[in-house]
């Protein structure tokens, strides 16, 4: 008789503990006859995608983030689209300004854009913050280059 007493409680509360289990996921669901929320065609909009000008809680130096920019920037490189990464290698040079590489892979951004100033620059700024670099040579004849193609062009 005990035992019949254990195994009712025991099913009451396990079919009380199914009911509760549930209920959250049928709350969630819409009406059956409540019509679909209209969503209007997203525009597209230029990328402002700054994590330390969008965001007021975030840290201006933060080193994970700008490894992570540079990775993203990277993928971007290699999809095409060049806008997005210079977006991502600028965040970084933000991230860790003493950083070199965010400069050297936006002086590639910048070259690829056809922003031959900019790439000077940039490639540069990585020279300073690494003058000991293993491409350091590779590195100031593209600077070279680039800015004979500038004045070539001025004339």
């Amino acid at each position: 008789m005990k035992r019949f007493r254990v195994s009712r409680v025991f099913l009451f509360l396990a079919g009380n503990g199914l009911a509760l289990m549930v209920r959250p996921v049928l709350a969630q669901e819409p009406a059956p006859d409540a019509p679909p929320a209209k969503q209007d065609a997203p525009k597209s909009k230029p990328n402002k995608d700054s994590a330390t000008k969008s965001a007021a809680d975030q840290p201006t130096w933060d080193p994970l983030r700008a490894e992570k920019d540079i990775e993203v920037g990277k993928y971007y490189m290699r999809k095409g689209d060049v806008d997005a990464a210079i977006d991502r290698f600028q965040d970084a040079t933000e991230a860790k300004p003493g950083y070199a590489i965010p400069f050297r892979y936006l002086g590639e951004a910048y070259e690829k854009k056809g922003k031959k100033t900019q790439a000077a620059k940039a490639y540069q700024r990585y020279l300073d913050l690494y003058p000991h670099a293993e491409d350091a040579d590779k590195i100031q004849k593209k600077i070279e280059k680039l800015y004979k193609e500038v004045e070539k062009e001025r004339s």
